[in-house]
């Protein structure tokens, strides 16, 4: 039972691979496969990629959830974990502008993938000189809102694939992005927050 916050994560990694593989077949970007994908086909990848990502981001919350009630933190959880979800995030917005142009969405998504790149670099200079960034609680909020806008997001990029009413699309999507930028805003917040964390513990 205590390798099962083990498992989830990992799960979140195939799930990731799986999502971006699919939008990337759906979106006709994978030479031999995508050439001659029927458009119900392309829809079934949309719509299973969606539901992979849903349920990749819901085990961000179980499997740290489960690793404090089973009393299973583990040193390989701790390396996992972060790594399963910039893996999951980064996948979503690379996936998401796959399907097609999204000037709405381009700006934040290109800001969310520049804090997460620079916050890890940080994290692996710090280490190298003993210094730790403990996850904020901010941060956490920043994960869970980016989850739930990409979520979001797809479901707008993919909505032929969902036969959704047409007439719903611009309220969700304005609602989609307005979320996704926000965001992006926190996201931008906390990679502020930990770059002077790092700054002051260096003493530069």
């Amino acid at each position: 039972m205590k390798s099962l916050p083990n498992i989830l994560t990992s799960m979140r990694l195939v799930l990731a691979l799986f999502m971006f593989l699919a939008l990337a077949a759906a979106a006709g970007a994978i030479p031999f496969i995508s050439d001659d994908l029927p458009p119900e086909t392309q829809f079934a990848l949309e719509r299973w990629a969606v539901y992979a990502f849903v349920v990749a981001a819901v085990t961000d919350f179980f499997d740290g959830w489960l690793a404090r009630r089973l009393n299973a933190t583990s040193v390989w959880g701790a390396i996992l974990d972060p790594i399963g979800d910039k893996v999951l995030v980064c996948g979503a917005v690379l996936g998401l502008l796959s399907l097609g142009p999204q000037p709405m969405v381009v700006l934040p998504a290109g800001l969310i993938l520049f804090r997460e790149f620079t916050v890890s670099a940080l994290r692996e200079v710090g280490a190298g000189k003993g210094v730790k960034l403990p996850v904020t609680l901010l941060a956490k909020w920043k994960t869970t809102l980016q989850l739930t806008a990409l979520a979001l997001e797809l479901v707008v990029a993919a909505w032929g694939a969902f036969s959704l009413p047409a007439e719903w699309q611009a309220g969700f999507a304005l609602f989609a992005h307005a979320l996704f930028w926000l965001a992006a805003v926190v996201t931008l917040i906390t990679g502020a927050q930990y770059w002077e964390q790092t700054r002051k513990a260096l003493g530069a």
